[in-house]
């Protein structure tokens, strides 16, 4: 009897662990391989095959898992491997159904998922195990409530209720990511999935500088912030808002370091301005508890005079849940959306999108789509890296930040380091690209270590003038 039940939960493992694997490769490798496996083409009755969900890296994993688990089970790896292509072809069955049936992809449908996708693989198994009907019965009415319960969990965790006019494209990993970045662990062990962040800066770079004696230097850059003064004279922008001043503040990462939300507000405090844009990244580790950045921001925000107002949008250091804490604090916030100032009836658009550079979530066409053709409009994005993507739709200035213009510069040389997958001509500073005037401020701030190098942090100041 105990062989009976040791061979049961064999497979059920094996089940288990094959059904993991496709979720699992998609958040190890994100986009990579990850081609619907039915070239997104139709069925005869003009639906999808399988739809997108089902992809050419999902049943690679998953056969790739099978024979390794399979290996460690005692059976030979072949049988892994036949035996997950048939658990891979009951799921795209079971999509195949669920496509004739009108489910979209991804939708769960309980038994459903799961029947043909451990029916198929444990029959085959059974042979090999010597399995007789009541053990195939006893795995199947395991296998089911178990994967039906641990999908309502995983959508559960990463498919929380978001917020109503929720207005980023939703996957798996941006939640994931989310979840890790804005909520307090409430176990030691979850702080281990940001520990090789707190290793590499917290630890190894502040190790480097403080032997070389320049860590005490580079905190004083830090807070030598500069006041970056730039004029645009752009052709299309309405005569009533030539000489409209931007203040623009980026990379803030408030709580970093001590003392240096009070140079900021002595620097911005006494600014007449005509609106205020802030870029993102008002904190400055990506995960723990948020209160004192918000509590130092409020500080900030009370202390800037904008005409028409201080808009922001979301960085890599930020998160969705923040939004109402940002709005709250002061600083309407642009996710994928737009925003008029009008002035004696003309009118000027401020477009903000979400972080292009972490969670990859910026939707150009979602927050382009209240502005009319013609239009004169200015694009807040916390990173340069949509800069590309932001051609078909020729905003007049495209405001940026991220890199912190390197943060750290041999003399004389450019950026060592920008973490930023654009080209470096869009590192700091003004830039020019297909029409679109650009400018990426060095930043606020400073990231990972709070170390500055020949890289002062800046407070920009911009003007706009009529051609």
């Amino acid at each position: 009897m105990r062989y009976n039940v040791v061979e049961i939960i064999k497979v059920i493992i094996f089940l288990l662990w094959i059904n993991f694997m496709p979720p699992l490769a998609n958040l190890i490798w994100k986009e990579a391989m990850n081609q619907p496996l039915d070239g997104n083409r139709l069925w005869f009755d003009g639906r999808p095959i399988f739809g997108s969900n089902k992809t050419i890296r999902g049943i690679l994993a998953a056969i790739a898992g099978g024979a390794t688990l399979l290996l460690l089970l005692g059976l030979q790896w072949w049988v892994g491997v036949v035996a997950a292509g048939l658990a891979m072809t009951g799921d795209l069955l079971t999509s195949f159904i669920k496509r004739r049936l009108h489910y979209a992809p991804g939708k769960p449908v309980g038994i459903l998922d799961q029947l043909f996708e451990g029916l198929f693989p444990t029959l085959y198994l059974a042979l090999f195990l010597n399995l007789v009907w009541w053990q195939i019965l006893a795995i199947m009415l395991l296998f089911i409530p178990i994967t039906l319960l641990g999908s309502r969990f995983w959508h559960f965790v990463i498919y929380r209720p978001e917020m109503k006019n929720y207005t980023r494209i939703i996957r798996s990993t941006v939640r994931l990511r989310e979840w890790r970045a804005c909520h307090m662990p409430v176990a030691r062990w979850h702080t281990l999935l940001n520990f090789p962040n707190f290793i590499f800066h917290r630890i190894a770079l502040t190790w480097i500088f403080k032997v070389s004696g320049l860590y005490e230097q580079g905190i004083r850059n830090s807070l030598d912030i500069r006041r970056q003064e730039e004029t645009f004279i752009l052709h299309s922008l309405p005569q009533e808002f030539d000489g409209m001043r931007i203040l623009f503040l980026t990379d803030l990462h408030l709580d970093g370091l001590p003392g240096l939300t009070e140079v900021i507000i002595d620097r911005v405090k006494e600014m007449d301005v005509d609106i205020c844009l802030i870029g993102g990244d008002v904190r400055m580790d990506v995960y723990g508890p948020v209160a004192p950045s918000l509590r130092l921001l409020r500080r900030l925000l009370v202390n800037i005079r904008a005409r028409h107002g201080i808009y922001g949008v979301l960085g890599n250091h930020d998160c969705i849940e923040l939004v109402p804490d940002f709005e709250e604090a002061g600083m309407l916030m642009l996710v994928n959306d737009a925003q008029s100032i009008v002035r004696n009836n003309e009118t000027i658009w401020i477009i903000g999108i979400d972080d292009p550079n972490y969670y990859k979530v910026h939707n150009l066409e979602m927050a382009f789509r209240k502005v009319p053709d013609g239009a004169f409009t200015i694009l807040i994005a916390h990173s340069p890296e949509a800069y590309d993507e932001a051609v078909p739709y020729q905003p007049h200035l495209y405001l940026c930040g991220h890199t912190h213009g390197g943060q750290i510069r041999l003399p004389g040389r450019g950026p060592i380091y920008t973490n930023s997958r654009a080209p470096r001509f869009t590192a700091a500073g003004r830039w020019h690209y297909k029409g679109i005037e650009g400018y990426t401020s060095r930043g606020v701030g400073a990231s990972g270590v709070p170390l500055r190098f020949n890289c002062p942090g800046e407070i920009s100041l911009i003007t706009l003038r009529v051609a």
